[in-house]
């Protein structure tokens, strides 16, 4: 059976991950790829042949002539934002790659052009690419924490440190680990998920308290090591600890709740669960040690569920063909795991905790700032691709 209304789509960018999503774009019915973009065109030729579409060198060409309908943005992260503007303009759907932007003031602006062009189109989407949220485990947290089982929730910690990055990974490519090319490190290249995942379960907090480490373990400018104490508006503490610099590293996830505790681990979801409220009982109980009495249970997770970015983007396309309908992410929603990291940043170059929201002028000042006053000389060596699946957080 045919598939009506294939959707024309346009692929910007053909690094590591547009080269992804290349693969899956070519095994899709639903759409027509009408055309791929990048600036070496070397490289978009060779792409351009092998899906057997157009090659374009500038992506205003790309919207003008190849008749996209909607556009796929996996470009480096600041120009996100005006290819996304530029997008809206013309009346397409955007599908972009993560994160939103570099700081909060073009994400906004993102944004605004998004709601300009809905007065247009009200049926026009904007997905953002969090393809973590169709992970198996993730998703079967997010059912837990939003039912309420855990009750008033108290904390979130999240140790992430299976990001381990080299310093060959960092020199091959020029735009990498600086504040020019990049805006930043390990929070705007390898966290946005997880900074997007934290808020999706437990919120944006209200205060942040960022320590962010400098080119500690590699050879740049940007951070490779933070840690990060929350507070949000309900009471509850959050932690995060990520680095791209251990070997082992580690993907251990504790949500804490009057009613339970929920901890995930090395593919495994336990769920304790109280017999009554942990801060009931600490008021009311005679008893002065010991605690409130629980039972482990590993919370059985359907691991054989489709994932990945071809999940988003199938989402993406059936919402464009039915005039709207439900989204893995919409992109409006990146501004909140980008507030998170912005706050870290500013927290950690201030010394001070902060209040949130925050400026997001005085963000983007400290970040023109260090990239004007930026001494770093960029080494810059070939590298192999190796397996790019080895990039995504586990």
């Amino acid at each position: 059976m045919s598939t009506p209304n294939k959707v024309k789509i346009g692929l910007i960018g053909l690094g590591s991950i547009g080269s992804h999503h290349i693969n899956y774009l070519k095994t899709m019915d639903s759409i027509e790829l009408v055309g791929v973009c990048d600036i070496d065109r070397a490289k978009a030729d060779k792409f351009a042949a092998d899906a057997s579409t157009t090659a374009y060198y500038d992506y205003k060409e790309l919207f003008a002539k190849s008749g996209l309908k909607a556009v796929i943005i996996a470009v480096p992260h600041y120009d996100h934002t005006p290819i996304s503007e530029d997008a809206f303009q013309q009346g397409l759907h955007v599908l972009t790659e993560k994160p939103l932007a570099v700081h909060i003031n073009d994400a906004q602006k993102s944004i605004d052009a998004y709601e300009d062009a809905k007065l247009a189109n009200p049926n026009i989407v904007f997905g953002i690419m969090f393809q973590e949220r169709t992970l198996p485990f993730y998703a079967k947290i997010k059912d837990i924490v939003s039912s309420g089982e855990l009750g008033r929730l108290t904390r979130t910690t999240w140790i992430h440190t299976k990001w381990f990055r080299s310093q060959t990974y960092y020199d091959g490519g020029d735009w990498r680990a600086t504040w020019a090319g990049e805006g930043g490190g390990i929070l705007t290249n390898q966290c946005p998920h997880t900074l997007d995942m934290y808020q999706w379960l437990v919120g944006v907090p209200s205060k942040i308290s960022g320590h962010a480490h400098i080119g500690k373990y590699r050879n740049i400018e940007v951070e490779d090591e933070v840690t990060a104490y929350f507070e949000h508006e309900n009471g509850m503490i959050g932690h995060l600890m990520v680095t791209t610099a251990e070997s082992p590293g580690t993907n251990r996830l504790e949500i804490i709740g009057e009613l339970g505790k929920l901890v995930y681990e090395d593919d495994k979801l336990t769920l304790y669960r109280n017999r009554e409220s942990m801060l009931k009982y600490g008021l009311e109980t005679k008893e002065r040690f010991g605690g409130v009495e629980n039972w482990p249970t590993e919370i059985p997770v359907n691991t054989n569920a489709p994932t990945g970015h071809k999940v988003v983007t199938d989402l993406f396309v059936k919402a464009i063909q039915n005039g709207g309908g439900e989204l893995i992410a919409h992109g409006t929603e990146g501004i909140k795991g980008l507030t998170i990291a912005n706050g870290i940043m500013l927290s950690s170059f201030k010394k001070q905790i902060i209040d949130v929201p925050f400026s997001g002028d005085e963000f983007e000042a400290k970040l023109k700032e260090l990239i004007a006053s930026s001494k770093y000389v960029k080494k810059t060596v070939e590298a192999e691709e190796g397996d790019f699946s080895k990039s995504f957080s586990g």
